[in-house]
This record gives C-alpha cells, structure tokens and sequence, in this order.
C-alpha cells in the first residue's frame, strides 16, 4: 500500500521500461530479486513503503506515480518507426513507454496553456498521385504557398506537434512519431546536418498524415512517407520549372536549389528522377558523383544551412514557469516525474527552485 492508494505494478513496469532497465538491472539497484520484482509487476505482491521509495528512487519517479491512474498508452499503431523492422523489441518498448509519459505531462500541460490547435489532416493514400495531393492539400490548411519552407520544425510545431528526443534511444530509432490527441514528434539526439533534419520532420509529418490508425515501418509506408516528404519540401509544379532541365547535370544550380529550398542534393535528384524529369541513367550518375566526391553524407553547403531546434515544448515550459513560479514542477509531480524521470521522457531540465509555494498554484484543470 501507498498512503490510503493500492500500488498499481504495471505502473512500476511502466517506469522500469522507460528507463531501459531489466528486472535484474533494477533489482540491482534496490536490493530485490528479479522474482520479486516481476511479482511486484503483475500485482501478486503488494511492496513495503521502503521497498516502494527504493523504486521511486531508482526510477526517477515519485512515490506517489506508482498510484497514478494512467491515461491508455501509446500502442504500436501510432507510433511510427523508421526502420521498424530491425529495431530491437526492448527498444520499441522503451519508446512506447516513455511516449507514453510523455503524453501525460504534455495532457496537463494542454489543460495549463493554450498550445496550438492539432491540425494535421487525415488523408488516406493509396497512389503516388494520392500522395503528391496529400501534400499539396497539407500545404494549402497551413498556407504556406508553394515556395520554400523557411522553418520546417516551426511547421509541425504551428501544427500542433510537440517535438523533443529520448536520449539514449532516439539515436538507434533516427527518428519517429507518435499519433496523439496532441502528437508527438522524437528527433534524433544526434545533430544530423539541417537538410537531413527538415526531411526527418516532413517525413513524420506525412505519417501523421496519410497512416493514421496504421501500423508503418515496412518499405511500403516508409516510401510513401518519403515521398510525401518530398512532394512537401519540394512542391511539384515550383520544381518542374527551377530544376535545370540539361543533358548533364547542372551542380551549379543543383546547389543553388539547396541553398533556397534547404533540402539536400541527394532528395533534389530523388524529387527529379521521381518526377520523370531525370532518367534512370542521370539519377544513377548524379549518386555515383556525390559518392565519389565523398558527400554522400556530408554534402556541399551543410555547414551553411543552420539547423533548426524545437521551440513549443521549451517555450511553454517558459512561458508557465514566468507566469507561475513552481507551475511546471507541480505539473511534474503531478505526472509523478522527479528531475530524472522528467528529462528522460521531455529531453528538458526542470525549472530550478521549489514547486512548493501554493501562492501563484496555476490550474490545470481550465485553459
């Protein structure tokens, strides 16, 4: 028991997940043996009140997140992996719990500011042509015309996507999304080069787009995405008429359009070949140039193009903490999330100082 609240196992499984640690690994480090633990987990046991400090403790979390009641968690359908098919399964558990966490802070932090409204449409594909209107009508809610995007991250930001990483995991995912009331988008703690980053979000945006309620990671929703990506950064009609149509390749002004649209020369020849403007044999010589000329991942200009870095989740977090000194922890305990627990799920330091004075409590139960 916990005060006058039962301890709820699949909350320790919940927490334990999310940190990457196995019933040995925690075991370890409250003194407990892996059966203990695992009966803990599937409410066979109920623990002392110093056995459940010890695992509030090692898990970053607060003794009262083990009475919690959890909104429903993050299920395989929306969230979407690249690469999925490799990715190892104590990996996509740790995400869905840590997304799963992380939707709850970002709940009661809904319910304490006005966030943008979510807007992202639900367009199902099926053709190539399918895919290139889901752009086109994506661009067109979002009025952003059919020129260069200047900031992709503020894009799904305005769109009402929240955007932060898991450290220690969003590194071997690259990149992925989870399909949320307010969705959440994880980049890579690794700083990839700009161009990279940019596709990375119009690629998650397309599966927020097209492949709701659709389990993705296979080649088939993995080609739409990036098509979608493409279609999206490099709208079709603006393309046909920049890219330079000439029997060989023009770098020159193949550069040129990075540097203006800020998308890579490789996604460049890509959108090209996609659009039948290039030949089999030119796209093929156009890769065979950036490999031998070592850019196939670094490429000329990445270090010109600044990369851009999300704004809502630490905007917010500011924004409250400014008006409400101590709102954010309180949030936070609230989630049942101590420092630790709180920058593995949101990639952010909690705001210094005590969550303690009641005189400027924001509610969180009205916007």
């Amino acid at each position: 028991m916990v005060g006058t609240q039962v301890f709820d196992g699949e909350r320790l499984r919940l927490a334990r997940v999310a940190k990457g640690f196995t019933l040995d690994e925690l075991g370890n480090r409250v003194s407990a043996t892996r059966q203990y633990l695992n009966q803990l987990e599937q409410g066979i046991k109920l623990p002392t009140e110093e056995m459940v400090e010890a695992l509030a403790a090692a898990l970053g979390v607060t003794v009262r997140f083990f009475t919690l009641s959890a909104r429903g968690g993050v299920s395989a359908e929306q969230c979407h992996f690249r690469k999925q098919r490799t990715t190892p399964v104590s990996v996509v558990s740790q995400v869905l719990a840590r997304g799963t966490l992380l939707d709850g802070f970002v709940d009661r932090l809904d319910r304490a500011l006005e966030l943008p409204k979510v807007s992202f449409p639900d367009i199902p594909v099926k053709s190539t042509a399918d895919i290139e209107d889901a752009a086109e009508q994506a661009r067109e809610q979002w009025m952003l015309g059919t020129g260069p995007i200047s900031n992709m991250m503020r894009v799904v930001e305005n769109a009402g996507a929240v955007v932060s990483f898991f450290g220690g995991v969003s590194e071997r995912v690259d990149a992925l999304s989870i399909d949320r009331p307010r969705p959440m988008i994880i980049r890579s703690e690794a700083k990839p080069a700009a161009c990279r980053l940019r596709f990375d979000l119009a690629h998650e945006c397309g599966h927020l787009v097209m492949h709701k309620g659709i389990v993705t990671g296979d080649k088939v929703t993995e080609d739409q995405a990036n098509r979608f990506a493409s279609a999206f950064l490099l709208p079709r009609s603006a393309f046909i008429h920049e890219f330079p149509h000439s029997r060989m390749l023009n770098w020159t002004a193949i550069f040129e359009m990075k540097l203006r649209w800020k998308v890579s020369a490789s996604a460049i020849l890509r959108r090209a070949y996609d659009l039948k403007i290039l030949t089999a044999d030119q796209y093929r010589t156009g890769y065979i140039h950036l490999s031998k000329t070592g850019q196939r991942k670094f490429e000329r200009y990445d270090d010109v193009i600044v990369a851009e870095e999300p704004e809502l989740l630490s905007s917010a977090i500011a924004a409250l903490e400014h008006a409400y000194p101590g709102a954010v922890r309180r949030i936070a305990a609230d989630a049942g999330f101590e420092d630790d627990m709180f920058e593995s799920v949101a990639g952010l330091g909690l705001p210094e100082g005590s969550g303690s004075d009641s005189t400027n409590v924001v509610s969180i139960m009205r916007r």
